[in-house]
């Protein structure tokens, strides 16, 4: 039964869709492949066994990545919302769980975006290769100005500030739009065009001198490695960092989908098509590292870097080595490739935010946008492009990742399952509506084989970050960014949870149509048949105490048929 909260604001229009499996497909690709794809998935693969790593990654992607998506795609579809308001309907307590999920897509936005800023002001700098013959004195001294040792400072670089500023109208303006006129046809223009700039950034990349030993490096097998308990759970942190699941990101994708959707491929589809480009940023970055090595005269192990110091250290380096007309054209689309794929990822974090704003407040698209992604994007301009702005971006992204999505993802697992018992009913929805149908594997994929793992990566990150202070940084800068922030998501999903919902919502169950699937609040208890004749016995409901029967849609046949009607059926108003 339907909860209907009443408020003063009146009712919002029913909840926008994507147009088009291709601009939901191309927005979650876009969401999936960031800035983690190219700088981050090349080393950890490297440091973990090199070609051997492929194991485990494949394999964390099969057990842990694709089930978790397929989770993610089941609940935002099912209950039709944003984070909070679909753990909302599975249970009112659970609502602080995806207030969680929305206090994480934020901070990470705040700071996400000025490494886009950062992306579209080298491509530029890249014409003229302005950062000279040292890049990492460039990038720290005078790009940065980094003051590693204040909390907080004022001394803005106005050029970041500048450039940010630009980021933040552009994101906003893109999500005022809407989701499909916004989100979905930026997606279908970018990641083709990404696609087509980074393909050619890696043809040329491997006709340099050089390349074939990058190659070797990346893709040579340390077999010994897969014995190493660390390297598997590189993988599965890799996969589980890489493809945006349980923060909000896909949960709230998902919810914009129209009735009629093939769940489980589109997750595969997004899946697959991450990895592809995690394997292809490794060949070209590899490739351009063997060019730097082989100019340096040293082995490529002396060269390997991740993270910031490979983007805006390493590859600078390599384009000053390259001929006057070359090297400029590598660096504007390497620099353009970091960007888009960055911004595309920005356009999904803060929609995780926006769309919790609106459910909760019950606004219309543009005031949520303004007025949320505004005040973000007030909080990212103090913060971030300042002497201390690398700093507090360091810590902050530390803290979001590895403590925030890690620990919010296992206790999402633990409440919808190990207290809650719904993960059967979300399989069902699933299989309702995909084509290619889970069943118990799935389950334990979920349920069993992913938490363990997610405990392991959140106790080693714990007890690292309590024994000793992260990269050297102060108790103050530790406390503000990195714990502080932790503990600022935590209280205020709290608060957030108290606050009443304004308009009318429908807050217990899907919204609409169940697609066959009986929530597991509303589930009857199956009857015994009478042997003679088939009928089922007559029993009590057991919540209104009348005289029924097994529901229809409860059998397996009813359970199809009742689907592939609502299948066909659009939602109801929410």
């Amino acid at each position: 039964m339907s909860t209907k909260t009443a408020g003063t604001t009146g009712t919002k229009p029913g909840r926008e869709v994507f147009s088009t499996r291709a601009a939901f497909l191309f927005a979650a690709i876009g969401s999936a492949v960031g800035l983690g794809n190219i700088w981050r998935f090349p080393y950890v693969a490297y440091e973990s066994g090199g070609g051997a790593f492929l194991i485990p990654y494949l394999v964390a992607l099969l057990t842990a990545g694709i089930p978790l998506l397929f989770l993610d795609y089941a609940l935002g579809h099912r209950f039709r919302g944003s984070a909070p308001k679909v753990f909302r309907r599975i249970k009112p307590w659970a609502e602080p769980l995806g207030w969680i999920q929305v206090g994480v897509a934020f901070f990470i936005t705040i700071y996400y975006s000025v490494i886009i800023a950062w992306a579209f002001m080298y491509s530029w700098k890249s014409i003229g290769k302005v950062w000279g013959d040292d890049p990492d004195a460039h990038f720290n001294n005078d790009f940065l100005q980094v003051d590693a040792t204040a909390v907080t400072s004022l001394d803005f670089v106005w050029p970041i500030a500048i450039v940010l500023l630009l980021v933040w109208v552009g994101v906003l303006a893109v999500l005022a739009l809407g989701v499909d006129k916004g989100i979905g046809r930026t997606a279908l223009i970018f990641i083709p065009l990404l696609a087509v700039l980074f393909i050619a950034l890696v043809i040329y990349a491997l006709t340099l001198d050089g390349a074939a030993a990058g190659l070797d490096a990346f893709f040579t097998p340390n077999w010994e490695a897969l014995g190493d308990s660390s390297v598997w759970i590189a993988a599965y942190g890799q996969i589980f960092f890489s493809l945006s699941v349980a923060f909000g990101i896909m949960l709230t994708y998902a919810s914009y989908l129209k009735p009629r959707s093939n769940l489980s491929s589109s997750a595969l589809v997004t899946a697959f098509a991450n990895s592809s480009f995690e394997v292809l940023a490794g060949i070209g970055v590899f490739a351009t590292l063997g060019f730097m090595a082989t100019q340096a005269g040293v082995g490529v192990g002396d060269v390997v870097s991740g993270g910031i110091g490979l983007a805006f250290v390493a590859f600078p380096s390599v384009i000053s080595q390259m001929p006057d007309v070359v090297g400029p054209i590598f660096g504007v689309l390497f620099f353009l490739s970091l960007a888009i794929a960055g911004f595309t990822s920005l356009m999904s974090l803060l929609e995780v935010v926006i769309s919790a704003v609106q459910d909760k407040l019950n606004l219309a698209r543009v005031p949520a946008t303004l007025g949320i992604g505004g005040l973000m994007a007030v909080l990212s301009l103090i913060l971030f492009p300042t002497t201390s702005g690398l700093v507090t971006l360091d810590i902050m992204d530390k803290f979001t990742n590895n403590i925030g999505i890690v620990g919010v993802a296992l206790i999402s697992i633990v409440v919808l399952d190990w207290i809650m018992r719904r993960m059967d009913e979300f399989g069902l929805h699933l299989n309702a509506v995909s084509s290619f149908k889970v069943g118990t594997l799935w389950r334990i994929f979920v349920v069993n084989v992913t938490p363990i793992i997610l405990g392991m990566i959140l106790f080693n990150e714990v007890r690292g970050l309590l024994t000793e202070n992260y990269g050297d940084y102060s108790d103050t800068q530790i406390n503000v960014f990195g714990w502080g922030v932790i503990g600022v998501i935590f209280f205020g999903s709290l608060v957030l949870t108290v606050l009443p919902w304004r308009g009318r919502h429908s807050l217990s169950g899907p919204p609409g149509t169940d697609f066959g699937v009986t929530p597991a609040s509303r589930q009857r208890t199956h009857l015994p048949r009478k042997a003679s004749t088939g009928d089922p016995i007559a029993a009590e409901d057991a919540h209104t105490g009348a005289p029924t029967t097994t529901a229809v849609a409860d059998s397996p046949a009813g359970r199809g048929s009742t689907a592939a009607s609502a299948a066909n059926t659009d939602y109801r108003e929410e």
